[in-house]
């Protein structure tokens, strides 16, 4: 037990293996060996735009059937939109029952289409882009924010010493949240 060493050698063993027969090459082999002037870089540059290559034209095939599928879904979609689906006999029993006005309803939700949904959420989005406008944001106020902004970014390693910008800005909020109070009072 004690002959070997427990710690592996440091000198990793080659293996060296023989042939019983002699290994012979043509020399058509050897020939086109020796005249190969291409080294591993430039045949693996190569086998790489291969590669890419190959890819670009399988992610083209792939986007192409892509485009035909969506094309083809959306006429489908597009043909079903307009061909009105024959009412059940429990729907045809609750309008008989239903009110005027759950019929209008009901009626305006069938005429509904994508584009008119499409239309009626860009005149939100009109209306919504104007509401903002309404509120200009306080010329102090924005000139106090930009001044604590500027001491935090003077004094990165000591921001309390911006404590007479904070002190300011925070007296603006302040003036601003009175004045809306006030305005919502009224």
């Amino acid at each position: 037990m004690g002959a070997e060493n427990s710690k592996p050698a440091s000198e990793v063993a080659q293996h060296v293996f023989s042939a019983d027969a002699p290994v012979r090459f043509s020399n058509e082999v050897v020939d086109s060996l020796q005249k190969n002037t291409q080294t591993n870089s430039a045949r693996s540059q190569q086998q790489e735009l291969e590669y890419q290559s190959r890819l670009t034209t399988e992610l083209e095939k792939l986007r192409n059937q892509e485009i035909q599928n969506l094309q083809s879904l959306s006429e489908h979609l597009s043909d079903e939109a307009e061909k009105p689906a024959e009412p059940t006999l429990a729907e045809k029993l609750s309008d008989a029952t239903s009110s005027s006005s759950t019929l209008a309803e009901k009626q305006r939700q069938k005429d509904m289409s994508r584009d008119s949904v499409t239309k009626e959420i860009e005149a939100l989005k009109k209306k919504l882009e104007g509401r903002r406008k309404i509120e200009q944001e306080d010329s102090s106020l924005r000139k106090a924010k930009e001044d604590v902004a500027t001491c935090l970014r003077m004094n990165d390693r000591r921001p309390l010493d911006c404590w007479k910008e904070v002190e300011t800005f925070k007296r603006e909020v302040g003036r601003l949240e009175k004045e809306f109070v006030e305005k919502t009072i009224r």
